[in-house]
């Protein structure tokens, strides 16, 4: 088996423009590919994201009508080298928070929200 080195995450959204413009403008991704307005694919470091949006396969209701949402509390985390400035910088830019930083054995943490209510943990280590 081929040694896979880049996670690969995939968040459904309610926008795939947005959502391309949110990750790329504030967070540093970069578009690798789009599929108009049903998915796109952005990488950072060892990161591929996947935004899949309402038109997209992985949206399409299961067999026992469940339909895929965007939303819950699964993440990504982010490591950060000044989480307190990067934060700062994103409450000027009106990006949304869930909490305050917390800080733990490891380090400090917080979360954020992308339009479409997908959660970003952004962590500096200790």
């Amino acid at each position: 088996m081929e040694d896979m080195t880049m996670a690969t995450a995939r968040y459904l959204v309610n926008d795939v423009d947005m959502s391309v413009a949110f990750y790329t403008e504030h967070f540093g991704f970069t578009l690798q590919q789009q599929f108009g307005p049903a998915m796109a694919i952005l990488s950072r470091g060892d990161l591929t994201l996947w935004l899949a949006g309402p038109m997209a396969s992985a949206a399409k209701s299961m067999a026992d009508g469940r339909k895929p949402e965007p939303g819950g509390w699964n993440r990504f985390v982010l490591e950060v080298p000044d989480l307190s400035q990067l934060v700062a910088d994103l409450r000027k830019r009106n990006i949304v928070f869930r909490n305050e930083i917390v800080e733990g054995p490891g380090g400090r943490q917080i979360l954020c929200d992308d339009p479409s209510g997908n959660v970003i943990e952004l962590f500096e280590p200790a």
